[in-house]
């Protein structure tokens, strides 16, 4: 094929791309054509060139990952997965948008071929593919021998200017500079418009001065169509291996539209009729809808072949890697499954009978170094408060450049970034990963949590700190509503142990969980072991793994108290006191609202008899949510107003928290039954 001819066929491959989306997007009657017009040029130039991915394969460990910042792009990121031969079909992108399609309104992890991240609230795109460049350098840095490198692949990421105006990408990126990951790619669609209308009305800076301020290499492609300037662009980035790369190229939103392009009202709306029949003729396309001519599939279906071709090396070399490195390959093949060592349960701190009293968060820091000895993929770290949150893996460095291979993450003062770096770190496999603030502070990482609940991720988070009783930092940094904030998001598991025992097991079924994440929500100030007779610690796992357990019975209960945390503690005290009034008392922790939820009816009311009706809840939290165990007429000893600053003991008990106000509460629900 001559010059001209390959110059021919290229840019009939990129009217495809524009023109499938933009048919997807009209039949939807709903969608984002701006982008996919104006950035279709790019996007080519890396999946056809440069991505190296198996579409017949899409699990393959060692692609590139291609991660669609703006997510509202999506009907572009569609077109080019049916057309480079995932199995995603016309049909589909016919049902764009529609009840039921693998071609939702932004891509969806678990549920496209071929999508890497769940992305549409900007920012987080990129800040996951910041996290997957991290997972790439550790499993390299581990596992990679000399002649195997069975670790080796780029992440790329396709973002807008809303994208690089949020907080959360301008977190992660100056990580990523520090961090010199160099195998990090970011395409930016520099097109000057947001939804509002030029982005000159919020966001005037230059941007790749200040790429270049965290430590990015950078480079500016004045003209989007210029494919040959993208791909040189693209060459000159993965050359440059020390630092990240940053990629502005210079676009038209809605480019090939005659009265929309350039505009903002080519954003978030379809064409209509009318400009999309003036767009094709721009586009000198004259198929009908949904058509693709021949040589243009045949041309984007060269880019299966090669990776399939690609796939199967990989996996030659890695058959041979297995013979040279058996345990290597080993430990790569279980971390790729998300497995665990057979028996790496055992590896929790155990805390025998009339041990002392201690905080949660050591328990928990226990829990941690036990799993690091036994699990090699276990990997995470703090934001600015290891020494807080007691996470720091022992005898493990940072990870970071020259040695990537440490397993100590430090995220620095960047809650966000470091829930979607998690994120990140996830999906890409091969890891296990935990991150940790105080709970306060997991507002500004709740929508990454959002996210990860959203994508089934097995990310654990440990939040310290976790309630009033932090005292003399005050109502800052004192959670009230975090609990139930936590508890609100759906597919999220959240623990509140009440004691050493708990946080191993609770550390125990995080690990084991199929999927999803888990919030682990833990206490500064010392508790004392639970009273628990003989029971063993699988007892005690499989009490806090169904959410609630009886801690503490009567032959005949007048009430149940209800408890997580610390204040599990308090509810034994007014047992006891109770007892010595002739009052006979059920006290039940309750780790988990969500594991309880879990379990059958018949379960439940083992746990909390429907027939007892006169009912306490303890907690230092938001009494939103409690009603449902304890009933219309039941007792809620809560905190619905902001914390104080005191000793935490004194800020405790000045909000109502003591023995005395829980066995007046007792009586008063007992006495209201008659």
């Amino acid at each position: 094929m001559s010059a001209i001819e390959t110059k021919t066929l290229q840019q009939k491959a990129i009217s495809a791309l524009r023109v499938l989306s933009i048919d997807a997007i009209e039949t939807a009657r709903s969608g984002h054509p701006g982008l996919p017009m104006g950035a279709a040029p790019m996007a080519y130039a890396l999946w056809v060139h440069h991505l190296r991915h198996d579409p017949g394969d899409p699990e393959w460990p060692d692609r590139d990952r291609f991660i669609l910042s703006a997510g509202h792009g999506s009907a572009l990121l569609y077109s080019l997965l049916h057309l480079t031969g995932y199995d995603l079909s016309l049909e589909e992108l016919k049902q764009f948008r529609q009840w039921g399609s693998q071609t939702p309104g932004h891509p969806e992890y678990g549920h496209t071929p071929g999508v890497e991240a769940t992305t549409g609230p900007l920012g987080q795109g990129i800040a996951m593919a910041v996290g997957m460049a991290m997972a790439e350098r550790h499993l390299a840095a581990r596992l990679n021998r000399p002649g195997f490198p069975i670790v080796d692949h780029h992440t790329y990421v396709l973002a807008s200017d809303g994208d690089l105006m949020e907080g959360v990408s301008q977190e992660a990126s100056s990580l990523a500079g520090h961090l010199k990951l160099g195998k990090l790619i970011v395409l930016y669609d520099s097109n000057g418009i947001s939804l509002d209308g030029s982005t000159s009305l919020a966001f005037t800076e230059n941007v790749r001065l200040r790429y270049e301020a965290y430590g990015w290499h950078t480079l500016l492609v004045e003209n989007g169509n210029d494919v040959d300037a993208i791909l040189g662009a693209l060459e000159t980035a993965k050359a440059v291996t020390d630092r990240p790369s940053l990629i502005e190229v210079r676009t038209v939103i809605g480019y090939g539209s005659p009265t929309l392009q350039g505009t903002s009202r080519v954003h978030g709306a379809p064409l209509g009729p009318d400009e999309l029949r003036r767009t094709k003729e721009f586009y000198g396309w004259d198929s009908p809808p949904f058509h693709i001519p021949e040589d243009v599939r045949d041309h984007f279906l060269e880019v299966r072949n090669r990776g399939s071709q690609a796939s199967a090396a990989w996996r030659e070399m890695f058959a041979a890697y297995r013979q040279a490195h058996p345990d290597l390959a080993k430990h790569f093949e279980d971390a790729w499954r998300e497995g665990l060592p057979s028996g790496w349960e055992e590896a929790l701190p155990r805390f025998p009978e009339g041990g002392p009293a201690m905080a949660t968060r050591d328990a928990s820091h226990r829990a941690i170094q036990g799993i690091a000895r036994v699990v090699p993929w276990w990997i995470g770290g703090s934001a600015d408060l290891a020494s807080s949150n007691k996470t720091a893996i022992a005898d493990e460095p940072a990870f970071g450049p020259p040695d990537y291979s440490g397993r100590n993450i430090w995220f620095g003062v960047r809650e966000h970034a470091m829930g979607a770096i998690l994120n990140g770190m996830a999906l890409h496999g091969g890891l296990r990963v935990f991150g940790a603030t105080f709970l306060v502070f997991s507002d500004y990482m709740r929508p990454a949590m959002r996210l990860a609940a959203l994508m089934g991720l097995r990310v654990v988070y440990v939040l310290t700190h976790d309630s009033l009783a932090v005292g003399e930092d005050g109502p800052t940094h004192q959670p009230v509503e975090h609990l139930a904030a936590l508890r609100a998001i759906p597919g999220m598991t959240v623990f509140r142990p009440a004691d050493a025992r708990e946080t191993a097991a609770a550390y125990r079924y995080a690990l084991d969980r199929a999927g999803g994440p888990t919030a682990i929500v833990l206490t500064r100030q010392a508790l004392p072991l639970l009273p628990r007779g003989d029971d063993t610690e699988d007892a005690i796992y499989e009490g806090v793994a169904r959410g609630a357990y009886v801690v503490a019975d009567s032959p005949d209960p007048q009430a149940i108290l209800i408890a997580t945390g610390s204040e599990v503690h308090l509810a034994l005290a007014a047992h006891q006191a109770l007892a010595e009034a002739g009052i006979p008392t059920r006290v039940v922790s309750m780790p988990s609202w969500e594991r309880f939820e879990a379990q059958t009816e018949a379960e439940k009311d083992r746990i909390l008899p429907p027939h007892l009706e006169a009912r306490v809840a303890i907690e230092l939290g938001r009494s939103l949510g409690w009603e449902r165990y304890v009933g219309k007429g039941g007792r809620i000893l809560s905190v619905d107003t902001f914390g104080a600053s005191a000793p935490g003991d004194i800020v405790v008990e000045n909000y109502g928290f003591t023995v005395e106000n829980v066995v007046e509460a007792v009586r008063a629900v007992i006495e209201e039954r008659g």
